[in-house]
């Protein structure tokens, strides 16, 4: 492991402004991801900043919304009743996320800002890789793909976002508060995350040195049903193939909401929105539900090695849905 400067942050703004004024320093909260990847020589600061000891913890309730601190664990927040009541996608997307030992020490702020699971990524003995070094290529493109994009990928880039709970927090357009040099501001997850392009190294729009103080996550409305489906080669400890999040609203079979979001094909935690076009105002049958997943996979980008995962993103959505409706009915 590169050698590094350990430093506890006894104050946010002191955090803030350590790690703004050394370009190769890094925030530390749970490490789950980060001491991996930093054991494996693929990240190396020469600074880590520990933000545990600060008060971003806890979760406080109003009558649209929760605010989630963002050193809350994964299982504080799958544990909280209103999530359990109103965010039920939420709770499930957390406990399928990651074993209980992780969910205890992973943060809601760590979990959103985890790096890629792309193994070409994640091996510093492999050259092409331009999220780890930017110009060198995409080894993925032609190697092994089975964990890889469909969705939002480029010619440089197809790593997938790993992420489950920051699917159904896209869907419920969840709101990101940050602190940052020149003062704090909040960021909608719809805007906070940014596909490869040809910058795949610059994976959201945060600024160096900001930090993520809490998340913002609206309530479903009364009457509102939803579902979380992860689909993978193993029930255990193991990252979504395909998944899907799904919000619906229905009165007289009529869907008068929807909110669908896509895990395990995106380069980013994927909104359906043109899914979400389709369901509004149609009935709630079979046709509806595959009218929508053929809409929001329309724009999937397949190689050979993820071309099984049209389809099956497909039936995830459909079944999905299917689960939300008949739940309502």
């Amino acid at each position: 492991m590169h050698p590094f400067e350990y430093a506890r942050a006894t104050d946010a703004g002191q955090a803030v402004a350590v790690v703004t004024a050394d370009p190769h320093a890094s925030f530390l909260a749970g490490g789950t991801t980060q001491l991996d990847l930093m054991k494996d020589g693929v990240l190396h600061p020469d600074r880590l900043v520990d933000i545990t000891r600060l008060p971003l913890g806890g979760i406080t309730h109003t009558a649209s919304a929760i605010r989630v601190g963002a050193l809350t664990t994964m299982e504080e927040l799958a544990a909280d009743p209103v999530v359990s009541e109103r965010l039920p996608f939420v709770r499930e997307a957390l406990l399928l996320g990651a074993s209980t030992q992780l969910r205890n020490m992973a943060t809601i702020g760590g979990n959103l800002l985890q790096r890629a699971r792309c193994r070409y990524f994640r091996d510093p003995t492999v050259t092409a890789c331009n999220k780890r070094d930017p110009g060198s290529g995409c080894a993925a493109i032609t190697g092994i793909q089975r964990m890889h994009a469909i969705l939002g990928t480029s010619d440089h880039c197809i790593a997938l976002h790993a992420s489950d709970v920051a699917v159904p927090l896209k869907a419920l357009d969840a709101i990101v508060h940050v602190l940052g040099a020149e003062g704090s501001r909040s960021i909608p997850l719809t805007e906070f995350y940014l596909p490869p392009g040809d910058t795949p190294h610059i994976e959201n729009v945060l600024r160096h040195g900001e930090l993520i103080t809490a998340v913002e996550i609206p309530l479903l409305p009364d009457g509102a049903r939803s579902h979380y489906l992860k689909v993978r080669d193993r029930v255990s400890y193991e990252f979504a193939l395909a998944s899907a999040g799904v919000a619906l609203v229905i009165e007289d079979g009529l869907i008068q909401e929807a909110r669908v979001a896509l895990g395990g094909v995106g380069t980013i935690p994927w909104r359906a929105w043109d899914a979400e076009d389709i369901l509004q105002g149609a009935r709630a049958t079979s046709d509806s539900f595959r009218s929508a997943a053929e809409a929001a996979l329309q724009e999937a980008r397949p190689l050979p090695g993820t071309a099984f995962k049209v389809e099956l993103a497909k039936r995830t959505l459909v079944r999905t849905l299917e689960t939300v409706a008949g739940a309502l009915s």
